[in-house]
């Protein structure tokens, strides 16, 4: 079978000694496995940059829509509305839920080249008092953009609403200091910048927001609250646990700290990121986000110009040589996406490079 890395926002490729952990068994119920739990939660509060009682961290089962899910259906009360502040397809996602939930809320739509604006996100909570949560991504990965939450946080708060970010594929990656941006809720998985793999999420949460959220839950399974008041006693998880997730993703938080924590690891894909950017642009194909907001987690490119470019051509060349990349997920553009975050260095990017240098020029032939 063809062994390929992952060019793409998560699931991303893992370090061998990450998918070793999950060659062991282990009981949900036992005391060693129960500490691991308590020993992960801790580590995320560090990398947010928080502390209990402040703060607190709940890990819920399944992929990041699971835990963005859990946070909307279980912290929106029955008198509460949302404003959704999307420039995506994962914050148009957030609008989805809170439809099937039966939650009101409010859909600020931006184009998906452009960051939501502070200024409007500031008019229409003064023009409607019933907004009470207001949410949106930060890396939004349909284009690669990384959109100001800091900014967002800031108008949020001086006006005493509460902020749900999702940071799924930016947490680990970008630093975001929770508390001193004013963030309530931040959710991330298991699989994208801690280099995880996929089966659980988490959420850090301000505790006395959280706490506030008792009973007000619209799953059982997906009840954050409920949730955190089983784990937060001993690390028992409610339900059953992913547990070779888990013992990979502790193992991975290691790693982390091994290469120098999210400064170092946020510069490797930063650095990737750049290249990549750059070279590209040498063949003609440029990225869909120009500027400052393009993330440093994932790429949109355009088709190169003037050619006979099939993408389903050369994501088979490429795969052929070793990656794999991501079809476009703009709706107004003819794109292709190119992920740089997992076990991914500078090596792979200029391999990536020859190879699609390598196909168009044989398209040209």
């Amino acid at each position: 079978m063809l062994n390929y890395k992952l060019l793409t926002p998560g699931p991303l490729t893992t370090t061998d000694t990450v998918k070793k952990e999950m060659l062991f068994d282990h009981c949900t119920w036992d005391d060693d496995y129960k500490k691991i739990t308590l020993k992960i939660r801790s580590q995320l509060l560090k990398l947010a940059h928080v502390s209990e009682p402040e703060y607190t961290v709940v890990l819920m089962q399944g992929s990041g829509t699971f835990g963005v899910e859990s946070v909307i259906t279980s912290v929106i009360g029955k008198s509460d509305k949302l404003l959704i502040a999307a420039n995506g397809a994962y914050g148009e996602r957030m609008a989805d839920i809170a439809a099937h939930a039966g939650i009101p809320y409010v859909l600020y739509r931006e184009e998906y080249d452009k960051v939501p604006s502070p200024k409007i996100i500031k008019k229409i909570m003064k023009e409607d008092p019933e907004i009470t949560h207001v949410s949106m991504v930060h890396s939004e990965t349909t284009s690669g953009i990384l959109n100001d939450i800091e900014s967002v946080a800031k108008v949020v708060k001086e006006m005493g609403r509460t902020f749900i970010v999702d940071a799924m594929s930016s947490f680990g990656g970008v630093d975001i200091p929770a508390a001193q941006w004013g963030i309530d809720f931040l959710v991330s998985s298991a699989n994208k910048c801690i280099q995880g793999v996929p089966g659980f999420s988490f959420i850090i949460c301000r505790t006395d927001k959280l706490m506030d959220s008792s009973g007000k839950a619209r799953s059982l399974s997906l009840d954050l609250y409920d949730q955190w008041l089983t784990m937060n006693k001993d690390g028992k998880w409610r339900f059953t646990s992913p547990t070779h997730v888990v013992l990979a993703f502790a193992k991975a938080l290691e790693e982390l700290e091994e290469e120098g924590g999210i400064p170092a690891r946020s510069k490797r894909y930063a650095e990737n990121n750049r290249y990549l950017i750059e070279k590209l642009r040498e063949l003609g194909i440029r990225p869909y986000i120009e500027g400052r907001y393009q993330g440093p987690i994932i790429t949109t490119f355009f088709y190169p110009e003037g050619s006979r470019f099939s993408f389903q051509e050369m994501y088979r060349y490429i795969k052929e040589r070793g990656y794999a990349i991501y079809p476009g997920k703009v709706t107004d553009a003819d794109t292709f996406r190119i992920g740089n975050i997992g076990e991914i260095y500078h090596e792979d990017m200029e391999n990536l490079y020859n190879i699609i240098k390598e196909f168009l020029e044989a398209d040209k032939k």
